[in-house]
């Protein structure tokens, strides 16, 4: 909903207003075929031309497909998760689901800082299926919060395995820092609104409540809503264990895409070491400086793999063909998803999707 309207509901721009984000979504496509032709042709400057050339020569093809399926599977597991989180009596189908995954996905690799445009996909498809606004809402706040605090355990477990053979360095200490806050505040809000629901919905009602254009009483009941299925949750064992283990498969299917892209140029990294790399990369990526970590999750993996073992060519172009995969493929994939979820004819659907965000940015779903 926004404001009271379904998002398919929302005014179209006027002409001289679709011209100008004609214009717009334009330069993010020739932005976005630069950082491509960046990412493929000259990262792997970084490791030499003549060793990234000899690298390129001996290549597995077969582990290249299997790169690919990780991410889908990688993928698959995040959409069975966004699945598991809506409550049974309004649960969508798995195509529904995989479908606006890769949908939102291949938005938020597209759209600068676009958490709007990808919450907007999300509601969108989900409300189309018959998901109701409270039920999506949970579902993907949880799933955004609970994978980044299971990415931080990860990235903890990797370094007491890793620090004993391969030293410290000072960026474990700040990642370290990060990862205590983001899961103090979740567990922290868990436990508020598990047992005391009727207090935290009252005192953030009411601070929220003084800002112009808030309805205390709206935020109120949502946030009744959101405890009401968290409760739900942790009490269905079966349901929570299952949600953490598509969780833990999301982030461990993709970093084994990454560990397998370097194989396929015939480097085994120690796995331990690769984890600490992949984590601190996503890390730090969380901070939405560029669509998807684009330029960021490159520039924290390349010198992490190096610093692991592995030879420079390889790290560049290993982390380029997984980026491939990662970070490049959901973005026509997502085109497609789309159109088959809402069952558009047109090629701009998608499009016009990501322009409807940018001229629109405070109408988001709440």
């Amino acid at each position: 909903m926004l404001h009271g309207l379904r998002i398919d509901q929302v005014p179209r721009a006027s002409p001289l207003m679709a011209g100008r984000l004609s214009g717009r979504a334009a330069r993010v496509a020739k932005l976005l075929a630069f950082a491509l032709v960046v990412q493929v042709f000259v990262l792997p400057q970084i490791g030499g031309a003549r060793r990234a050339l000899g690298v390129l020569g001996s290549v597995n093809g077969l582990l290249l497909a299997l790169v690919v399926a990780l991410e889908l599977a990688s993928l698959l597991a995040y959409a069975r998760l966004s699945q598991q989180l809506v409550p049974a009596r309004w649960r969508p189908s798995l195509r529904v689901t995989f479908g606006t995954v890769l949908a939102s996905t291949g938005v938020s690799h597209v759209v600068p800082g676009g958490p709007a445009a990808t919450a907007a996909v999300n509601y969108r498809l989900l409300n189309g299926a018959g998901v109701p606004t409270e039920a999506i809402g949970f579902a993907f706040g949880i799933q955004a919060l609970g994978s980044a605090v299971l990415l931080n355990l990860l990235l903890w477990g990797a370094l007491l395995v890793s620090i004993p053979t391969s030293g410290f360095e000072p960026i474990y200490a700040t990642a370290a820092v990060v990862g205590t806050v983001i899961m103090a505040a979740f567990f922290g809000a868990v436990i508020g609104l598990l047992r005391g629901r009727d207090a935290v919905a009252a005192a953030v009602a009411r601070a929220v409540g003084r800002l112009p254009r808030v309805n205390g009483d709206s935020v109120r009941t949502r946030i009744e809503s959101v405890a009401h299925q968290l409760a739900g949750l942790v009490d269905d064992r079966r349901r929570l264990w299952t949600v953490v283990g598509l969780a833990a498969a999301n982030w461990l299917l993709d970093a084994a895409a990454l560990w397998v892209a370097i194989a396929a140029f015939g480097h085994r990294t120690d796995p331990a070491g690769l984890l600490v790399a992949y984590c601190l990369a996503n890390v730090i990526a969380a901070v939405p400086l560029s669509p998807g970590g684009l330029g960021i999750v490159e520039a924290v993996l390349i010198p992490a793999l190096v610093g692991f073992g592995a030879p420079r060519a390889v790290a560049a172009i290993g982390v380029v063909t997984y980026r491939l995969a990662n970070f490049w493929l959901p973005i026509p994939l997502g085109a497609i998803s789309y159109a088959l979820v809402t069952g558009t004819r047109r090629s701009g659907g998608f499009t016009d999707e990501i322009v409807t965000q940018l001229s629109h940015p405070r109408e988001t779903p709440p």
